[in-house]
């Protein structure tokens, strides 16, 4: 039986390392790759390489970035009092990319899952809970004080098993800080992806959120 060269099969097998690439997909990606001339490939090698030694993790809120912090959790026009949870990098820049939210951010680096292993001490659930009670003024606060401290943390995750799951859990765990803890209004459609949600779609979310 036939079959590609040995290059061509490599990297058809790192392409299907990726989320949401099978077989098929990854081939078509890399007989493209094949196709392209040698300045293409190079400019894809240096972009491949400029991710690896640039991109860091913000030590704040834990998102992709190449400074750290990174700008939005440096932006002093953002609100602190308000803190949106999201599962993954892409779910901040779509909330971002709906102008429906001026607050701060905390990436939590997935959600629970234990089918596939993915437990709370894997997430940055710890770092989420140092984040709210070493916020400015949180004894203060906590006695019945405002200073500046997160008051209220918006749960936005995908409303599929895992995403509720994940509320759920987070849900118990923040409610004895003294902060609201909210949810996405079902704007969101069970089992859609923020990611892929329209600008519309999340700003509603966002403005009818409910506490849980």
């Amino acid at each position: 039986m036939a079959k590609f060269p040995r290059s061509i099969e490599l990297l058809i097998e790192q392409f299907r390392k990726l989320p949401g690439v099978g077989p098929k997909t990854a081939e078509r990606f890399a007989l493209s790759i094949a196709r392209k001339k040698t300045d293409d490939v190079e400019a894809l090698i240096a972009a491949l390489r400029g991710v690896e030694r640039s991109l860091v993790t913000c030590t704040t809120c834990h998102t992709i970035t190449e400074v750290s912090p990174c700008t939005l959790c440096t932006d002093p026009r953002r609100d602190d009092a308000i803190l949106c949870v999201v599962a993954e990098p892409q779910d901040l820049l779509a909330i971002e990319k709906s102008a429906a939210f001026h607050g701060r951010y905390h990436v939590l680096g997935g959600v629970l899952s234990p089918i596939e292993g993915v437990t709370p001490e894997q997430l940055k659930i710890k770092e989420l809970v140092t984040r709210i009670t070493e916020s400015p003024a949180f004894a203060k606060a906590s006695a019945g004080k405002q200073n500046h401290r997160i008051t209220e943390v918006i749960i936005a995750l995908d409303p599929n098993i895992e995403g509720e799951a994940t509320t759920i859990y987070l849900k118990k765990l923040l409610r004895p800080l003294n902060v609201t803890v909210t949810r996405l209004a079902r704007g969101l459609p069970l089992g859609a992806d923020i990611e892929y949600a329209d600008d519309i779609t999340i700003a509603d979310a966002l403005s009818g959120r409910r506490v849980v």
